[in-house]
Formats: C-alpha cells, structure tokens, sequence
C-alpha cells in the first residue's frame, strides 16, 4: 500500500506535507497575531479616549502646588522645594 501510494504521489510527496505543515503554522500564526494587534488597539484606544481630556502626567512642580494648596507643607517648605526643582 505505501509503495503505491509513493507511486501515485511521485516524488514529491514529503514536499508537499512539509509545505502544507509549514503553511499551517504560518496561517495559525498570522491569525493569532491579528488577534492581539486588534486586542492591544481597543485597549490602547479605550484608556486614550477616557472622560475626553488626555492623560498626562502631572510635573513636579504641579504635585507640590497641589500639595501646597491641600495644606500639607507650609509657606517656606513651598518655597524652599520650588527653588530646588528650578535648579
């Protein structure tokens, strides 16, 4: 039976398994690559649009107003730390 399949198959019956194999993984490959580039854009896109204002980071200087303007450091801790960011 398997003489005569290679018979029916010639020469080039490895070949075409080999080949067929290969496609396979690279389909399977492409389809899973597909799937997380689509699922890293709706997450990327999700966390960008938020309430409608960008997210930035806020500086250094705008963390010490903030903290200044909540009561935590005085006056002088302000000043003395708002000279050391500008340096």
């Amino acid at each position: 039976m398997w003489g005569n399949m290679m018979t029916h198959m010639g020469n080039y019956g490895w070949g075409h398994m080999f080949f067929g194999g290969l496609m396979m993984v690279l389909f399977w490959g492409a389809v899973i690559a597909l799937a997380v580039f689509l699922a890293r854009g709706l997450a990327r896109g999700r966390s960008e649009v938020g309430d409608g204002v960008s997210q930035r980071r806020p500086t250094a200087l705008e963390l010490l107003q903030e903290r200044y303007a909540r009561g935590e450091i005085d006056q002088h801790e302000y000043e003395q730390h708002k000279q050391d960011l500008r340096h």
